[in-house]
């Protein structure tokens, strides 16, 4: 009746895209995990440990990707998409502390989605190095770090995000923003810069 060839290479294929699953989860907690350490290196400025790190996370991302390689699907995990999405956040963060310039996609080698998603988290990150400069007495650095945040927030306003998490992600920039802003108009107001 059922064919036993057929059933026994359906299970192959199934047991290989759990396996493969449960490889892309693993790697993607480690994505996470080195990402949140290059974020807390470059709010400590320890930029030399960052660099290292970001070494760390691409040899990560590379693993990953040649487990995707092996089936369409393993995109979608959420595990996944979240890991990436905070790999760009990091990444982008440590360029833009290091060398004033935010990578592009394609540098990344990310899709939209996921470097939109990171580069929406990366204006909350620079707001609170804003916070850590003018507590240092960096007032220049808050205002270019506000300029940064303003320029980001006006390129995503000209995308139209439908999707509930993006949108919602796309409107905290706008409050980032805003703390940015009062931030400079009360170093203006003490005469700080």
């Amino acid at each position: 009746m059922l064919n036993k060839k057929d059933f026994n290479e359906m299970k192959k294929e199934f047991n290989s895209f759990d396996d493969n699953r449960e490889l892309v989860i693993k790697k993607s907690r480690d994505i996470l995990k080195l990402s949140k350490q290059i974020i807390y290196s470059v709010h400590r400025d320890d930029l030399k440990e960052a660099g290292k790190l970001v070494k760390k996370i691409e040899v990560e991302k590379k693993k990953v990707e040649k487990i995707i390689t092996y089936s369409s699907k393993l995109e979608s995990i959420g595990a996944y998409k979240v890991a990436i999405g905070e790999y760009v956040e990091a990444i982008l963060y440590y360029h833009f502390i290091k060398n004033k310039k935010i990578p592009t996609h394609k540098s990344l080698r990310v899709t939209t989605q996921h470097y939109l998603l990171g580069l929406i988290d990366l204006t909350g990150e620079l707001g609170r190095k804003a916070v850590q400069y003018a507590g240092n007495g960096k007032f220049k650095k808050v205002v270019g770090i506000r300029d940064a945040v303003s320029e980001i927030y006006g390129a995503l306003l000209k995308f139209d995000f439908r999707d509930s998490d993006m949108r919602r992600k796309f409107d905290s920039v706008k409050y980032d923003l805003k703390k940015l802003e009062d931030l400079v108009l009360d170093l203006k107001l003490k005469g700080k810069i």
